[in-house]
């Protein structure tokens, strides 16, 4: 609901420079009922390689923490598809780029306010864009519908045999496949991760 408050469309993107924690899960998901994309960013990346991604798939919103936004000054005005900025913590304007046009909100402020309801979607709507490590060139944007992320979830809870009662240990970054997968595949299964 914050993020059809912000005037998402359907498809835009929302970027997630995060460690594993709990407004990434929440992101990630929320992003996705909206009928946005997420795109989780490998919270190892430096600015630069942030700026890159934000660029490439034009991102609206970028979902990061008060420590990690001052380390991205410099390439948030490079970024002209961005428009808003959310902060786990306090949000502190001298981080914006003076100049920028973007707008800041804390966490709180974005889950204030009445519910809505998201874009519509269907399975081969594009949910989002995982990006590769970048180790022979520039990472690349690797697309995932709806029915992708859940026939993968299933595949895996199946093969392994997952239920409610497990505890899986998301030992991998999720801006990774796999790493997000240990997370869908919790999820599917109703387990704990």
């Amino acid at each position: 609901s914050g993020l059809l408050r912000l005037g998402l469309q359907r498809g835009e993107r929302v970027g997630i420079y995060l460690e594993k924690r709990f407004e990434t899960v929440i992101t990630s998901f929320g992003a996705a009922a909206a009928g946005c994309v997420f795109v989780p960013l490998n919270p190892l990346l430096k600015p630069e390689q942030v700026g890159f991604i934000l660029r490439d798939c034009d991102v609206r919103v970028l979902v990061t923490s008060p420590q990690r936004l001052g380390t991205l000054a410099q390439v948030l005005r490079e970024c002209p598809a961005l428009r808003h900025v959310v902060v786990t913590g306090d949000v502190s304007t001298e981080a914006l780029p003076a100049s920028s046009g973007l707008q800041s909100l804390s966490w709180r402020q974005l889950l204030d306010g009445p519910p809505q309801d998201g874009h519509r979607v269907i399975d081969t709507d594009m949910v989002s864009i995982l990006y590769t490590s970048g180790s022979t060139g520039q990472p690349k944007g690797v697309v995932l519908s709806h029915r992708n992320m859940v026939a993968g979830a299933k595949s895996v809870a199946g093969y392994l045999g997952n239920h409610a009662d497990d505890t899986l240990l998301a030992a991998l970054p999720l801006s990774f496949d796999a790493g997000f997968s240990q997370l869908t595949t919790a999820f599917h299964a109703g387990a704990r991760v």
